[in-house]
């Protein structure tokens, strides 16, 4: 079953390449359409926007299809849109690109997650998930550095030229590796039913406020790494490439720890995460020990994804499909709350050695939805208890 898992990954390695690379290009991008970096980062905010709004959508438009087949449309619809944003010819045809291949990405996870855990034992699906987010992650390791260092050497068009083939790859590992699987056959007011439960509400604003908190920084971290920290912009690629290290490591690390205990490892990692954050800000004018917090951060930051997609698909039972392509939604919320804070941030005159402070103060939020839904947790626990032994004694 790991192969199948695998061409999950080489499809979520593409996706995630698309999704943030724009972040080692943005000086790049706001100098080739004469735009600030503030109005350059709503490429990020914008895409991400499209996720939150699409995925429900476009999870709705497939929802009857047989889930490979879903995957190979969606894979498509990515083909097309980084196409596009290779031969954009201005700003805004570029962004409507960003959109278009925007569409397939909180679908395509909704459903892959779906996949992948149903491919495992019961015990093993967070693990699972956490194999194909690899790929994503692996995207911060290898495909954004490369891509980064590729538009830096040939122009920024030719990163979006080098993503089209990787889709290309990852439809045909899709169509020969994996398994067919029959699509969902709830209606759709059953699968919207789970927006009721509150355990899925928080779940889903954790993952909101947990990528918030990610991209009030990371979307400017090139620009942030060579004013402040005085970082030339080609070592600006080897730290993308530690902080992607970072997160592939904390991906597997999650999955392992949510298989184990779910809620005090999500607990756990948004404790470590505000420390993190405010370590950030006091080594900002340091090179090595900014260079080092920002590799820890990428590990501590993604050790919570995992156990958080896992936790939607757990709690969301019998109408998991919505529900992770939801979550998928929240996280990429997440992504343009934490994108226009910090380009709020930026535009009334704060520096962007300010931005760690604003992420911890997100960090703060999701940990205390985090405690609250431990509660609830526990509560839970203790009725269904109770109601066992009454039951037993009648």
């Amino acid at each position: 079953m790991r192969i199948p898992l695998l061409a999950l990954a080489v499809a979520a390695f593409g996706i995630g390449t698309s999704e943030f690379i724009i972040m080692g290009l943005l000086p790049n991008l706001a100098s080739s359409f004469h735009v600030s970096i503030p109005r350059a980062g709503m490429l990020v905010s914008g895409y991400a926007l499209s996720v939150t709004i699409g995925s429900p959508i476009v999870a709705v438009a497939i929802a009857r299809l047989e889930r490979k087949t879903a995957l190979l449309l969606l894979m498509g619809i990515f083909t097309l849109g980084n196409l596009a944003c290779a031969v954009a010819p201005t700003y805004g045809l570029l962004f409507s690109a960003r959109i278009l291949t925007a569409l397939c990405h909180g679908a395509f996870f909704g459903t892959g997650s779906i996949v992948a855990a149903d491919l495992v034992p019961r015990k093993q699906r967070a693990q699972a998930i956490a194999l194909m987010f690899s790929g994503l992650t692996l995207a911060n390791v290898l495909g954004v550095p490369a891509g980064t260092a590729l538009g830096q050497a040939f122009g920024w068009r030719a990163s979006f030229w080098a993503i089209v083939p990787i889709g290309l790859i990852a439809s045909a590992f899709l169509f020969w590796l994996l398994p067919r699987q029959p699509a969902g056959d709830n209606s759709l007011i059953h699968e919207f039913r789970i927006l009721r439960r509150p355990q899925v509400l928080l779940v889903l604003a954790m993952s909101t406020l947990a990528s918030a908190s990610l991209f009030c920084v990371f979307t400017y971290i090139a620009p942030m790494l060579e004013t402040v920290t005085g970082i030339s912009p080609h070592a600006v690629t080897i730290v993308l490439l530690l902080f992607g290290i970072g997160i592939t490591g904390g991906n597997f690390l999650g999955g392992w720890l949510s298989d184990w205990r779910q809620m005090p490892s999500i607990i756990g990692t948004l404790v470590v995460l505000l420390f993190v954050l405010l370590s950030l800000y006091s080594a900002e004018h340091f090179v090595i020990p900014a260079v080092g917090i920002i590799l820890f951060w990428g590990f501590v930051q993604f050790a919570a994804g995992s156990p958080l997609q896992a936790r939607i698909v757990e709690q969301a039972h019998g109408a998991a499909n919505l529900a992770s392509t939801l979550n998928q939604g929240a996280f990429n919320l997440g992504n343009a709350l934490g994108a226009s804070i910090g380009g709020v941030m930026l535009s009334i005159g704060f520096g962007y050695r300010s931005l760690p402070l604003a992420s911890a103060v997100v960090a703060v939020l999701a940990l205390l939805l985090a405690l609250w839904s431990f509660r609830l947790d526990r509560h839970e626990s203790a009725t269904r208890e109770l109601a066992s032994l009454a039951a037993g004694e009648y």
